[in-house]
């Protein structure tokens, strides 16, 4: 027999110890056997105990068992060098590996279209008296405070063939707990935070404390600005009574002197 022909892989050795063992042969002697045929090739007389005493006990399947930890990577699936595997991917496939470009949220066509409408409609407000404008402004906006275990930039990274754009991964986190926060800001900096205690449900009358907060924040925090009108921004126009808050275009309202 040839060498190139001998050159069996490990399938095809524990193939011929389970036939052999099937047969009725003894470890030794399975070995002789196919050290007289394999030569160098043949495997080591632990191997073939070791799998002789596995088909004896009833074993059927040649393959290794799945193992727990690393995966198998696919230079050792395939049998060739992780250079090979690297000039493939990059050189032949034309693949490279990058990571995820966050971003805040997914946006739908009508979400573009309104933000665009928004925006047009401010810039209508604004005319030629941007510094005054802006210096009037205060909005709000809630977020979650959360607790999580953010995924890395390496653990995010896929890949991608050369010129098409970086996928985009939104922020989805596993929690372990969170908060509410309401936060009040204008163009100087934040005026109020609010946590909204566990158990509490953002109602109209919590929000109308939170107005009414917000506008001693102004009363405390910029002096004078009250007195020149406060324009209010916030994702829906709420106007409850009290809280001195008088209602504007949609979108934006004007905190009463």
């Amino acid at each position: 027999m040839s060498a190139e022909s001998s050159n069996l892989s490990n399938i095809e050795h524990r193939a011929v110890i389970k036939y052999f063992v099937k047969k009725g042969k003894t470890p030794k002697e399975i070995f002789e056997d196919m050290v007289s045929v394999l030569q160098e090739s043949a495997p080591s007389y632990t191997m073939v105990k070791k799998w002789a005493r596995l088909f004896q006990q009833g074993r059927e399947s040649c393959e290794d068992d799945p193992r727990p930890g690393r995966p198998v990577t696919i230079a050792e699936e395939l049998q060739i060098s992780k250079e090979r595997v690297g000039e493939i991917i990059h050189e032949h496939m034309n693949m490279r590996k990058i990571s995820a470009r966050w971003v805040p949220k997914m946006l739908t066509p009508f979400d573009k279209q309104r933000r665009l409408q928004t925006s047009k409609d401010f810039l209508e407000l604004v005319g030629d008296n941007i510094d005054e404008i802006c210096d009037r402004i205060v909005t709000v906006d809630e977020t979650w405070v959360r607790q999580y275990d953010p995924e890395s930039k390496q653990e995010s990274m896929q890949w991608t063939k050369k010129g098409e754009r970086p996928p985009k991964k939104f922020k989805v986190q596993k929690s372990a707990s969170k908060l509410m926060a309401t936060i009040f800001w204008d163009s100087e900096g934040v005026l109020l935070i609010d946590y909204l205690p566990k158990g509490t449900t953002m109602n109209g009358q919590y929000y109308a404390n939170l107005l009414a907060q917000a506008r001693e924040a102004v009363v405390q925090k910029r002096r004078g600005k009250l007195s020149r009108g406060v324009l209010f921004f916030t994702r829906q126009c709420i106007c409850p009574h009290g809280a001195g808050f008088e209602a504007g275009p949609e979108g934006h309202g004007l905190l009463g002197n």
